[in-house]
């Protein structure tokens, strides 16, 4: 059988334009002398549709697509995904299913059994888990159809589930497994993935056609990296990550095995990622142009690279604000990225109006010495300025913390922690360093003393990070336990971690949650990252 995956950026809601994206790939698949054209999940929607799920019209407007689609299978195949409304009185209203439509009608659908509810997930919040499970055929050929999750449960030593789909479906004796995911992109999420997959394929010996999502919905980024699955477990052929793919395969022939090796790509994974959050969350909101403040550190650098190359440095104005703690190494080496990028700048000097703040303030400050209140007063000071720039100009602020200073609260609310979307607020200090690197593997684009000098907020004479932090390297590694491993103080501390520093670096991360409450959404890409996948209590004691 010729199966065609079409691997596509979906918009959530943008219901015209995912139905043109697939009705294309539909004309493409017959072009091509495909028997079969498979969609991922949920894709007449986007994905996640989360709380548009609870709208009557947007039900509507997927059963709308499914049936247009359902119109243009007379001469071939069609698995798409959508919510499907469930006709039993008992239990959620909806079902997250697999359409398969042929010869232009519905020959069967595929409900997904396993909800996901963990991390950034809660599809049990609006859908009703399968429980009845039957393949379906389609020229001559009994297919196991599975949503995503319904292949994760292929491990005996954690089941998260009672129930296994493909167990189940197994009984029937098919003859080829497809599954439409969802699966959002994380640095070690997709060699994971294609682990379970495999295991799915050797276990069953039956082939795997499996197709995800690509293109980012705010903070989820989704990697496509669909693939083809051999009986003996081994990849056949792997479809791009972070771009729109097609391809015809014949599940009768081997194709060869691809040598790329996903564990070893980590960083050039991240920074694909980040290039797609970026170019998708300014394309789905009609948004052109990006601003951001440049300090001369590592982490606005990064940030600004990235841009250039998500949007195009025309589309990106950087601004220095140097207050009198700047050093002139920071200034010229802002200077000499935004040379190397062409990216436009512009130097605002923030003494005057930090000094209004001073004076003004200064009746009520009186008698008390320089501190964190002067400090902030900087941040938000150069907040003030970029915000009423984006304001005139229509420009989108980019955020520029990194997951270590965002974990122990080293930021100051509404101004270096405001913009519209966090870019690398999950990428700990080291990660950016690597990062930095890495973008200049092929010649000088963040100046090399950015990325050597010691970090610093420079909102105080001869100020370092270390001066009130751990050293990076230290710190890291106890809040990757911490966040990432779910590790407490006693493991921690088991681990070789000083006791102390334990103490004090946990404190910190659970003390400062009310600022993460109150920061830009973040561009995903780790196992747990601050925001929807992370919920935990601004009041709770535990650790504080």
């Amino acid at each position: 059988m010729r199966i065609a995956l079409a691997q596509i950026n979906y918009h959530i809601g943008n219901f015209d334009d995912n139905l043109n994206k697939m009705e294309a790939a539909v004309a493409k698949a017959i072009a091509d002398n495909a028997d079969l054209v498979v969609f991922a999940e949920l894709a007449v929607c986007g994905y996640p549709p989360r709380d548009f799920l609870e709208f009557a019209d947007f039900i509507e407007r997927c059963q709308a697509s499914v049936k247009r689609l359902e119109d243009l299978s007379a001469d071939i195949g069609i698995i798409v995904g959508s919510p499907s409304v469930n006709p039993k009185i008992e239990g959620k209203n909806l079902h997250n299913s697999a359409y398969f439509l042929s010869g232009g009608k519905t020959i069967g659908v595929a409900h997904k059994a396993l909800l996901p509810n963990y991390d950034i997930f809660d599809e049990y919040r609006y859908f009703e888990p399968n429980t009845v499970f039957e393949c379906i055929e389609f020229k001559g050929k009994k297919i196991a159809l599975t949503v995503c999750e319904d292949l994760w449960d292929i491990d005996e030593d954690d089941k998260l589930y009672i129930i296994s789909p493909m167990q189940e479906l197994a009984k029937q004796q098919p003859d080829l497994m497809i599954n439409i995911a969802a699966s959002p992109f994380d640095y070690e999420h997709a060699a994971e993935r294609e682990r379970v997959l495999r295991k799915n394929a050797s276990t069953y010996k039956l082939p795997l056609l499996y197709v995800n999502h690509v293109g980012a919905q705010t903070e989820l980024i989704f990697d496509g990296g669909s693939v083809f699955i051999g009986a003996d477990g081994e990849v056949n052929s792997r479809m791009k990550f972070f771009e729109e793919d097609f391809a015809v395969f014949d599940t009768e022939t081997t194709y060869a095995e691809p040598t790329l090796e996903l564990t070893n790509l980590t960083i050039e994974l991240i920074h694909d990622a980040l290039l797609l959050g970026i170019k998708d969350y300014f394309k789905k909101l009609g948004f052109k142009k990006a601003i951001l403040g440049l300090s001369g550190g590592i982490d606005s650098a990064i940030v600004a690279v990235l841009a250039a190359r998500a949007l195009g440095p025309e589309n990106v104005l950087c601004v220095l604000m140097p207050s009198e703690f700047s050093s002139m190494h920071s200034v010229d080496d802002s200077i000499t990225l935004c040379e190397h990028t062409g990216i436009e700048r512009n130097i605002i000097p923030i003494h005057e109006p930090f000094q209004a703040f001073i004076d003004t303030l200064g009746p009520y400050f009186e008698g008390m010495p320089f501190g964190i209140a002067e400090e902030n007063m900087q941040a938000r000071t150069r907040g003030v300025i970029l915000m009423a720039l984006s304001n005139k100009f229509g420009y989108i602020l980019l955020n520029t913390s990194n997951k270590s200073e965002a974990a122990v609260g080293y930021g100051t609310l509404y101004g270096d922690m405001c913009g519209g979307i966090s870019v690398i607020g999950d990428l700990y200090k080291g990660q950016v360093y690597e990062l930095a690197r890495y973008i200049n593997k092929d010649g000088e684009v963040i100046p090399e003393n950015i990325i050597t000098k010691a970090p610093s907020a420079e909102l105080r004479p001869n100020q370092k990070d270390s001066d009130s932090l751990p050293e990076y390297d230290i710190l890291d590694k106890v809040l990757y336990q911490y966040i990432e491993k779910r590790q407490g103080p006693r493991e921690l501390i088991a681990m070789g971690f000083d006791e102390a520093l334990v103490a004090r670096v946990l404190k910190l991360v659970n003390m400062n949650e009310y600022k993460r409450h109150q920061t830009p959404p973040i561009l995903r890409v780790s196992a747990k990252a601050f925001g929807q996948g992370r919920r935990l209590p601004i009041v709770g004691k535990y650790l504080s």
